[in-house]
């Protein structure tokens, strides 16, 4: 463990922490909503207001087996001091907001997953990275769009033999009503997965520090901040990548809005589960993906999806650069 550091050092990493979560809701917003914006079910700004509540409230439905993964099984808990913690924040932050700003749907958890190798690597070579955690990570890029691909597919497959003998404006109005409870899941999904990444950098910041005594843990205060935080950046939108998610990659009925959605929330439930830290914007991509592929191949703008692809593939070894910079920046300062 490193040296115990300042109580204001350790406050101020806490709020960077926060801020990051912030920045995870405020970017991942579009990942909860929008389908049901694009599909015109809620306005934008009631959409937001139902996406952060069940952001917030996803600490009552999933235990924090994700929390534990980020906390312990990506970094060795014995690297992690006040200047890897803050290294990458740093890398995940920069990654956020570059991708943001160009309304680029990447993952905020794989940035931070990057940012804590970069940090770690740059401190203490191949042996800080707990490769068995990373390995998982790593499968899960390629299995949660793909998982919510197929649930997607399988979806439209079911609801559409359902409701072969009904008109169309009587399916459009069932699954208008039908959205607000799979846009209700996905979001649920949304916050027990991403809100508990912060919970574990927070955790395991205090552990270093001997805050949470011989085992690692989460106090609740840590567990109501991060879902506080990531729920007042959900309300703040992210409408650029609304935009890209839900009107670019495909053209979506409230039938495949519904679809998407709750393939997508089934996809984060079991990866919540069994505490695997899976990016939720890969897998609402994947799951959109799927019902536009459901009606025809040529109805998903591939290029799109293609540039989206192409920033999952870059986002760890990006964030994971920025945080090893940010790292050796801070050895240069002596309150680290």
């Amino acid at each position: 463990m490193d040296a115990s550091i300042g109580l204001p050092i350790l406050v101020g990493l806490i709020a960077v922490a926060l801020l990051f979560d912030f920045l995870n809701g405020l970017h991942d917003a579009a990942n909860s909503i929008a389908t049901i914006v694009s599909t015109r079910v809620l306005r934008p700004h009631y959409a937001v207001f139902w996406a952060a509540f069940f952001n917030f409230v996803a600490f009552l439905v999933f235990g924090l087996h994700v929390a534990n993964t980020i906390g312990t099984g990506i970094i060795e808990p014995s690297v992690i001091d006040s200047a890897v913690i803050f290294a990458a924040l740093v890398g995940a932050i920069v990654w956020n907001i570059v991708t943001w700003a160009l309304g680029i749907p990447s993952s905020s958890s794989h940035a931070l997953i990057g940012g804590l190798l970069g940090a770690g690597l740059a401190k203490a070579g191949l042996s800080a990275a707990v490769w068995g955690g990373v390995s998982k990570a790593l499968l899960a890029i390629v299995l949660s769009p793909l998982v919510g691909f197929l649930l997607a597919l399988v979806l439209v497959a079911i609801v559409s033999w359902a409701s072969v003998r009904s008109t169309p404006f009587a399916v459009d109005r069932a699954f208008r009503i039908l959205q607000f409870a799979s846009a209700s899941l996905y979001s649920l999904g949304h916050g027990g997965n991403d809100a508990q990444k912060t919970m574990g950098i927070i955790a395991v910041l205090l552990y270093s520090q001997g805050y949470l005594g011989s085992e690692f843990s989460v106090p609740f205060w840590v567990v109501i901040s991060c879902q506080s935080a990531m729920a007042l950046g959900t309300l703040m939108g992210g409408w650029r990548i609304v935009r890209t998610m839900g009107l670019r990659i495909t053209k979506l009925t409230p039938m495949q809005g519904f679809c998407a959605e709750t393939g997508g929330a089934a996809t984060l439930f079991m990866a919540t589960f069994l505490g695997v830290p899976v990016s939720t914007t890969h897998t609402i991509t994947g799951a959109i993906v799927g019902v536009g592929a459901a009606r025809r191949m040529s109805a998903v703008r591939w290029n799109v999806a293609s540039s989206i692809v192409y920033a999952w593939v870059i986002t760890i070894p990006a964030s994971a650069i920025v945080a090893a910079a940010a790292y050796w920046g801070t050895r240069l300062l002596p309150t680290f």
